[in-house]
């Protein structure tokens, strides 16, 4: 799996975005930052949550400058079709029916032929400054996941369980 200081593999794919069908390209987001997050499959239990979850909070995301880009193994039409059920996505969701793209970033579970549950922050290089997964069966927090781009964003040395509004230390430069 990727590491924070790792360039992330780009990609240029399509995507299911806004009710249709569309390519995303990592070369052509232009925020500062880009959340992306992988997933197992569309129509599954826990899946719709994180999903539905990035969706509700989009525009916190939006206000920290940070792009949301899900991806999984999934054909187009499935994302159509499954972000239609869930009452419409505003983010592309990524096809990756190979699996090359969570090849390239280090999260293809080969035994499941699925994408782990994993989450990448990336800084405005395409760098990875953030990289976690956890088992299929557990779902990611968004509120953690907004939390860490609001850290990351104060260019500041934040404490464990720091929140917004609270003091942080030294930019990391200052060591």
């Amino acid at each position: 799996m990727l590491k924070p200081g790792d360039p992330a593999p780009p990609f240029d794919l399509e995507c299911a975005l806004d009710g249709r069908i569309a390519r995303c390209s990592l070369a052509k987001i232009p925020s500062e930052l880009v959340l992306l997050f992988f997933y197992p499959r569309d129509f599954s239990f826990i899946c719709p949550t994180e999903v539905t979850g990035f969706n509700e909070s989009m525009k916190e995301f939006t206000a920290e400058n940070t792009a949301i880009v899900g991806v999984s193994i999934d054909n187009v039409d499935s994302h159509l079709r499954w972000a239609r059920e869930l009452g419409g996505i505003s983010y592309p969701i990524l096809a990756d029916p190979d699996g090359s793209l969570a090849k390239a970033y280090g999260v293809f579970d080969q035994n499941e032929k699925v994408a782990l549950r994993a989450t990448f922050i990336l800084d405005k290089k395409r760098k990875v400054v953030y990289a976690s997964s956890c088992p299929l069966n557990i779902g990611r927090s968004v509120i953690e996941t907004l939390r860490i781009v609001r850290a990351l964003r104060t260019g500041r040395l934040c404490p464990a369980d720091w929140t917004p509004g609270l003091e942080c230390g030294p930019t990391d430069r200052d060591f």
